[in-house]
């Protein structure tokens, strides 16, 4: 099945880096503001959510979901819910870092939230992706400058890291202590990280 692609609202100034990370077959769901991002992406429209308290209510063939002001949910959410009861598995959030500091961590947490019900989720914004890790393996090539392993959520233990500056070995990471900053993959190898329990956040900054 294609991806479900949710655009939030946030600042995108590097469209090109933004672009490259998209699929003709995405399923874009446009969520309020994530409308003006619209002429500058390789992304069709398959719906548009909101409220639409930031951004003229499109005259559009595209499906389009009106959504109260006053609502549990935020406009990014309600999209990305919209995408899990359509049978996405796979999800990439983009224009949804920048701006006010709480949606910004709300919508972090919406990778949490996808973990938690086995979908996979990503993040990219101009200066990095981000997706949570805690089954399998994750990779950093080496042409990311650095990256980040955080804790945002319970104790995760056995944390192994190879291929890095900084390795580790069966080392546990709480929310209290966040000591996986700011890593550095050795060059011309590829960083592994995985984890044995709980899961982390893996920054991966361009």
């Amino acid at each position: 099945m294609s991806r479900c692609v949710i655009v939030g609202g946030a600042e995108i100034r590097r469209y090109d880096r933004i672009n490259a990370f998209l699929r003709p077959d995405d399923f874009g769901v446009f969520c309020d503001g994530g409308l003006k991002h619209l002429p500058h992406l390789r992304l069709t429209p398959g719906l548009i959510v909101g409220d639409f308290d930031s951004y003229a209510r499109p005259e559009t063939a595209v499906e389009t979901i009106v959504l109260p002001r006053e609502k549990d949910d935020t406009d990014t959410k309600f999209g990305l819910r919209e995408g899990l009861k359509r049978g996405y598995e796979e999800f990439l959030m983009i224009g949804v870092i920048g701006g006010r500091p709480d949606h910004m961590l709300a919508n972090v947490y919406l990778l949490l939230y996808l973990n938690s019900l086995g979908k996979r989720g990503r993040i990219v914004c101009d200066d990095a992706d981000m997706e949570i890790v805690s089954r399998g393996e994750a990779e950093i090539p080496d042409s990311y400058s650095f990256f980040s392993l955080l804790n945002i959520s319970g104790l995760a233990r056995g944390i192994r890291i190879t291929g890095a500056k900084y390795p580790l070995e069966n080392t546990d990471f709480s929310c209290e202590d966040q000591y996986g900053v700011s890593n550095e993959v050795l060059p011309g190898q590829t960083a592994r990280v995985s984890l044995r329990e709980g899961c982390l956040l893996l920054i991966r900054d361009f």
